[in-house]
């Protein structure tokens, strides 16, 4: 810090040496500035304009700024890029302080702790996460400060895969690592998205970490939260509360509890079967949306937390039966009453964020409008809880309280009107509190004093030129002309002399101004302290509105998945302990929405002890990958508790999904398609049991036939005679050989998607049926797909050659002849070599056209 620079520039470095490696945004009026180095960044970031301010005798630094009323949108533009941002604010009014303005970081604004509703996604959850590594074994924390979500785990170095695929399943937007982790961050994580974030390592110390958590909860031990002697996942778990120590200046009173949780509980996804499957996101057309997706199908709930929670529930589906079952209960409850589906669906319309808001009153950062919202999210619970039958949703009914002393203090407490933030005022009711109405009534009426006082005055000195009159040097003051100034009463005391007249003041004028010009302040300070009473004792109640806010989500969701199901024709699945699948008319909940002018061609499909593994050949574009990826979905639909699309299914509980599907090259990561399919497979062979489903669709393509064919035929014996397998497995494969397979393994079935032929027109009927297909009909697909008749037309002449053995005979002279490389096309042509021995100019017109005549039979093939 250099001695001649300003105080302005002293006070600032002094708040950017707190947050080095933070972008600082320093208020200075109407704009946050930055300077230095955050300056040259954030011009460059956020394309604004770079300029310079004087800091001293003959120096200045870079600076840029952005205005304060559009401050949120820069700071969100900076958090996707991955930016930490301090927030320092004018800690007082600068027309009230003399000297230099006060101004403390009141916020650090980064991915995972953003609060802001401006900058969040509200159907999304807002995670950040701790990861820590030791020996293999891994500790994984999360938190959501915008819902007072927090909760731990740790895996043993055997699940570092399953560990792995939680972290993505959280999708966190920050993650927290240690600075001095031997593994880089792409080792573990696949989503561009999570933003890592290193952190000093001794903060990840098991002490530190442990009493991080203590002192957080005011506890003496951590037995109660379940995670006692779960040394990693307490790691993780104090290094977030640590590092929200950093970020959440105003404290973290809405992280109140800890949970701990096992993997083990829910069917493990990863990231393959994610993207796969296309269960959140699609992988087509805008990155990250969610048209397109099974959730995109499912999501007809009408709240924040209905939609948090649905998405939630598809990256976790149940493995306890009766868990899975009580979700269904509830589900059919809304589908068979369709006036409860509708009445619930209608007090659900448009129903606020109940668990951030109160998140939000929690942590102190409330607005007054956040009020207003939960006071109209609690008057909407009781139409909700009468549109609800007692059974099967006792449990949800139970936990719907309404608190209608929260609703009723909110609405004696807070305008209708109340604007968004507290500083515009006129945010508390007229009647709420004496001390309150006392000032707005005083104010009021000195304002009518004053109004009145020049004709008042007039009417008793006489004087009929009196002026009252008001400056921001003396106040207010009455005016009077010197021809008058004889007339003028006793109790006017002179307080200016004018060319032409005089100004007096009196001490009750006085006494009114005072009223008049500290009324705003004062009604400003008594609203805030007011408004900060209504926030403590709506926040003492915060139990019971979170313990609400999830019943609501729970019924939301319920009564979204009724909807779905109504309106599409889903059944209700029928679960069994035994290990089998039986789906009658089955289709993709996903693709059966997309067909406009054609119905969707509904599928059987059927697991049990004796067919394990079912091999599906057919062309291509007929429907053999929308028949696998079907299967899956309605497994797991039904084990997040939904109805599913069909006429009837049977299904046993499936502890995974696994899925090796379509050809997606990783260059990034120097790995190319055939890679990432032996590895994805690999991962399939090593980690599958016996109540698995794996879908695999065209292993073995990326490489050459015979290496593909070889590796398909394989990974089939492998599953159907490995004792820890035996998995539940659908085949797809366009190798014809690998329907043998039925012939040698017991438990492998055959089937194929049906075809019509009508001459040289091929129609795709997108029916299975038992049987292996004799033929793949590239070429029709190829036609089409719109390839260019030429090509066509050549592809349809090799193949005739082909299948003729004419072109492999060629090939086989021709590898006789030498060690060439081995081609697809004969070198010598008959007609040309016939060609080339023709002495032209010997041939009469008649021979020329008899030669002519014969090869074109040549070329033919006659």
């Amino acid at each position: 810090m250099t001695e001649d620079a300003t105080p302005i520039r002293k006070q600032y470095l002094d708040l950017k040496s707190q947050y080095p490696d933070t972008i600082l945004l320093f208020r200075l009026g109407d704009f946050y500035e930055t300077f230095d180095a955050d300056a040259e960044l954030v011009a460059r970031e956020l394309d604004i304009v770079l300029t310079s301010r004087p800091i001293g005798k003959g120096q200045r630094a870079p600076l840029a700024g952005v205005p304060h009323h559009a401050v949120e949108s820069y700071v969100a533009r900076l958090i996707e890029k991955g930016y930490r941002v301090a927030i320092a604010e004018q800690m007082a009014d600068p027309a009230t302080v003399k000297g230099i303005v006060p101004r403390e970081v009141i916020r650090v604004v980064t991915p995972g702790t953003v609060v802001e509703p401006a900058l969040l996604d509200d159907k999304r959850p807002n995670y950040l996460a701790a990861w820590v590594e030791d020996d293999g074994r891994v500790g994984l924390a999360h938190a959501d400060v915008t819902t007072g979500e927090f909760a731990a785990t740790q895996f043993a170095a055997e699940a570092y895969d399953a560990a792995r695929n939680e972290l993505i399943r959280l999708n966190p937007r920050e993650c927290l690592v240690s600075d001095q982790s031997t593994n880089q961050p792409s080792n573990y994580v696949t989503n561009q998205l999570i933003h890592i974030t290193p952190l000093a390592a001794w903060k990840f110390e098991y002490g530190n970490a442990r009493q991080a958590l203590l002192d957080h909860f005011q506890v003496g031990t951590l037995a109660g939260f379940g995670c006692e002697g779960q040394t990693l996942a307490i790691r993780a778990a104090g290094a977030i509360v640590q590092y929200l120590r950093e970020t959440q200046i105003q404290g973290l009173a809405q992280i109140s509890g800890l949970t701990t949780y096992s993997t083990s509980a829910f069917m493990t996804l990863d990231a393959a079967t994610r993207r796969n499957l296309e269960i959140t996101e699609t992988i087509r057309g805008t990155l990250g949306a969610a048209q397109g997706s099974l959730l995109g199908v499912l999501d007809a709930t009408r709240t924040p937390m209905g939609a948090r929670l649905l998405r939630a529930w598809l990256g976790q589906p149940l493995l306890e039966r009766a868990q899975i079952e009580t979700r269904l209960e509830r589900v059919a409850a809304f589908v068979q009453d369709t006036l409860a589906r509708e009445s619930a669906a209608a007090a659900l319309k448009a129903m606020p964020d109940l668990e951030r808001q109160t998140t939000r009153v929690m942590a102190g950062n409330a607005s007054p409008r956040d009020l207003l919202a939960i006071r109209r999210a609690l008057e909407a619970v009781p139409a909700l809880i009468e549109a609800m039958h007692p059974s099967p949703l006792q449990a949800l009914l139970s936990e719907l309280d309404p608190c209608n002393d929260v609703a009723s203090l909110i609405a004696q407490a807070i305008n209708e009107d109340a604007p968004a933030a507290l500083s515009s005022g006129g945010v508390i009711r007229s009647g709420f509190s004496a001390e309150l109405d006392g000032i707005l009534i005083a104010s009021r009426d000195a304002k009518t004093w004053v109004a009145n006082l020049e004709k008042t005055e007039r009417e008793r000195t006489g004087i009929k030129t009196l002026k009252v009159g008001y400056n921001k040097v003396f106040g207010y003051y009455l005016e009077v002309t010197h021809a008058n100034t004889q007339a003028v009463p006793d109790d006017y005391i002179r307080k200016q002399t004018l060319v032409n007249a005089e100004r007096y003041i009196t001490p009750q004028l006085k006494e009114y101004e005072a009223l008049i010009l500290n009324a705003e302040e004062r009604i400003l300070e008594v609203e805030k302290r007011l408004f900060a009473e209504v926030c403590q004792q709506v926040a003492a109640r915060a139990n019971a509105l979170l313990k609400t806010a999830r019943a609501i989500a729970q019924t939301d969701v319920a009564v979204a998945l009724a909807q779905v199901a109504a309106r599409n024709r889903y059944v209700h699945p029928s679960l069994v302990d035994a290990d089998e699948i039986h789906i009658v008319g089955g289709r993709h909940p996903v693709v059966e929405q997309t067909l406009s002018d054609v119905a969707f061609v509904p599928n059987d499909l059927h697991f049990d002890a004796n067919e394990r593994i079912l091999v599906v050949t057919g062309p291509n574009m007929s429907g053999k990958s929308t028949f696998l990826r079907q299967a899956a979905l309605i497994v797991l639909m039904a084990q997040i508790g939904s109805f599913v699309p069909a006429e009837s299914a049977t299904l046993g509980i499936v502890d995974r999904i696994f899925t090796r599907i379509g050809a997606q090259d990783e260059i990034a990561a120097g790995q190319s398609t055939f890679m990432v399919e032996m590895v994805e497979t690999a991962n399939i062979l090593h980690h599958a049991t016996s109540r698995s489903l794996i879908v695999l669709d065209e292993i073995g393509r990326g490489t050459s036939t015979y290496d593909g064919l070889s590796i398909a035929w394989a990974v089939v014996e492998y599953v159907h005679n490995h004792p820890r397998l035996k998995a539940k497995t659908l085949f797809a494969t366009h190798y014809h050989e690998l329907v043998e397979l039925a012939s040698s393994l017991p438990q492998v079935r055959n089937y194929n998607v049906a075809v019509a032929e009508e001459g040289d027109r091929v129609v795709f009927l997108h029916k299975i049926v038992p049987g292996g297909a004799d033929r793949s009909y590239g070429i029709h697909v190829a036609q089409l797909a719109g390839l260019p008749k030429p090509v066509i037309r050549r592809a349809q002449e090799l193949l005739r050659e082909l299948e003729s053995g004419e072109r492999v005979q060629a090939q086989k002279e021709k590898r006789e002849e030498g060690p060439a490389q081995l081609s697809l096309f004969i070198q010598r042509d008959p007609v040309l070599d016939a060609l080339k021995s023709l002495d032209v100019n010997s041939l009469s017109p008649l021979e020329a056209l008899m030669k002519l005549y014969e090869l074109q039979k040549l070329a033919r093939g006659e």
